[in-house]
């Protein structure tokens, strides 16, 4: 029995399909896409981008007119602002024209009086504390027998 022949002739693709012919395509080919009726100018391309990157005419409208509406309301917010704060300042320079003006009254020396009393308690209480605060420096500076004495003449103090 002989061995058979696995051998296979190598045939360069490209020398094959120049040696068919050249090939009949069924569709267009390039050069019919680019000469076709109806293809728009370069002009005609550059508008059609411009009015797709731009996007709807619609909401760019409603946008500006909602930024001037807030901006109206941001108008008027601050002039009800200004003008009470003009009202408070006005209100204010006609009660100082008041009171320099007005007399003396029998009220007006009570009232006066008071506030010098409450500025006298308030000043009472500073020394108080400065007092206390220099007591208890004091205390801890002396002997355990002196702390105890002290703690017990501030509670006699409480009770009175």
């Amino acid at each position: 029995m002989g061995k058979r022949d696995n051998r296979v002739a190598y045939v360069n693709p490209i020398a094959a399909a120049r040696a068919k012919g050249p090939v009949d395509t069924g569709g267009s080919t390039i050069q019919d896409y680019l000469n076709r009726p109806g293809r728009p100018t370069w002009e005609e391309f550059k508008e059609k981008l411009d009015k797709r990157n731009h996007g709807s005419s619609t909401l760019a409208d409603w946008e500006k007119k909602m930024n001037e509406q807030h901006k109206e309301d941001l108008r008027k917010n601050r002039e009800k602002l200004l003008n009470k704060a003009l009202k408070k300042k006005k209100k204010e320079k006609k009660m100082k024209k008041k009171k320099r003006h007005r007399s003396p009254s029998p009220s007006s020396y009570s009232s006066s009086s008071s506030d010098s009393e409450s500025e006298t308690q308030v000043k009472k209480k500073k020394k108080k504390r400065k007092k206390d605060s220099s007591r208890s420096r004091e205390r801890y500076s002396g002997s355990s027998d002196e702390r105890r004495s002290s703690k017990d003449r501030r509670k006699r103090s409480k009770l009175k």
